[in-house]
Formats: structure tokens, C-alpha cells, sequence
């Protein structure tokens, strides 16, 4: 079944979603559709599709559009007869589906960031919400360094983690080598994998330009 893929180069949700379906071998049934989408500058295109504008959206055949990463990422591992890399049951599927939600709160908190520091017009800057929200990505690290769960099999957790954390690199915002040396060496030997190796990030938002 041939789908298309609403994608974005510098976007960690929609990588996410492209390294699980190369990692459960699914990559070569997605056209892959890159589409620039912005809360200023707002795409068409995407929001026929998604309420809320965003990418990724999976566009299926005779089907509705799935929106979300997790939830397509769900989508795709009921489509493939592999190992599952949402695991189904016991502890581990519980470990997996906490680290996915760490990975999304942890981008959304660098996305935050990067608005009080790079995006937002200077005179709009709020430094206390900036340094709340790096505060954020320390603690974050931190909990990473004990609870990566680097012995368990290959699941959605880690490829949530591993993307965000390539976005936040990607994004100078990375603060974690020096201090954290199992968090740190980890996401390297991620970052070698060929999923990852396959989905580069690149690219600058479109923000509309000010009036």
C-alpha cells in the first residue's frame, strides 16, 4: 500500500515518524512530501489534512488522514510483521510509551525555547520563561542519564528520544555530552544507525514576515 508522508526536514515529529518506518521496513511504501508549516505562516496544503496545521500527516488510500506522530507511528507498526516496536505488553511497553512522552514534552520545550530566544521579535522575549524552559531540558537530561533503558530491545522510546535529541543537537541546544557520558554515548551510537543515517535534518522554518 503506497501512502504519502506531509513531512518536514527540520521537524523531530515528523523524523520520528520516517526513522520508525525505516527501522519496521516500511520506508519504501511512504512518498515522502516535504512541507513547510509555521503557527505565522500557515500551509494549506497541511490543514486540509490537519486541523491543527502540523506535520506529520499520513495520507492513505481510501482512508482518512492519520495526524500525529504517535499515532502514525502506531499505525505503521500494526502494518508490519516484524518485531513490534510499540511493544504490547508488560513493563517494557510502559517503559517505551514513557520515554515517547518525555521525547515530546522535550521538544516541544526546546521548540518553546527556540520562540523566547531566536524566533519571537526581541522586544517580546521573556528571559525568565527562556530560563524556565532550559531548566527544563537540564532535568530532562538528567532523568535520561539513569533511565534511557539502553539494554532493552529497540522500541519506539528510543527512536522518540534519539530524534529529539538529533533536533536539539541540530538546534545548539544539546547540553548533554560533557556530564551525562551514558545519555551522551548512547544517542552516538543512535545517531549511526542507518534509519537515522537516512533521514538527515536541514533546513529553517518559514515564519511569515513581520508586519
Amino acid at each position: 500500500m503506497r501512502m504519502t508522508l506531509l513531512y518536514q526536514t527540520h521537524s523531530p515529529f515528523a523524523r520520528k515518524v520516517l526513522v520508525f518506518a525505516h527501522e519496521c521496513g516500511l520506508a519504501d511504501q511512504l512518498q515522502v512530501e516535504h512541507h513547510e508549516t509555521s503557527p505565522t505562516n500557515p500551509n494549506a496544503q497541511v490543514y486540509n489534512r490537519n486541523p491543527l496545521g502540523k506535520v506529520p500527516v499520513l495520507i492513505r488510500p481510501d482512508q482518512p488522514p492519520l495526524f500525529d506522530s504517535d499515532v502514525i507511528c502506531a499505525y505503521l507498526d500494526d502494518l508490519h510483521d516484524g518485531q513490534k516496536l510499540v511493544p504490547e505488553s508488560g513493563e517494557l511497553r510502559w517503559r517505551a510509551l514513557c520515554l515517547q512522552a518525555v521525547a515530546q514534552a522535550l521538544a516541544d520545550t526546546g521548540i518553546r525555547l527556540r520562540w523566547e530566544t531566536v524566533r519571537r521579535p526581541k522586544e517580546f522575549r521573556y528571559q525568565p520563561l527562556a530560563e524556565g524552559y532550559r531548566h527544563k531540558l537540564m532535568t530532562t537530561y538528567d532523568w535520561l542519564e539513569t533511565n534511557i533503558g539502553e539494554h532493552d530491545p529497540l522500541h519506539i522510546g528510543h527512536i522518540a528520544i534519539a530524534t529529539t535529541l538529533s533536533w536539539l543537537k541540530f538546534r545548539d541546544m544539546a547540553d548533554f555530552y560533557d556530564r551525562r557520558p551514558k545519555l551522551s554515548g548512547w544517542f552516538i551510537a543512535f545517531e549511526q544507525r542507518a534509519s537515522m543515517l537516512a533521514t538527515p535534518l536541514s533546513g529553517e522554518t518559514v515564519d511569515a514576515p513581520a508586519n
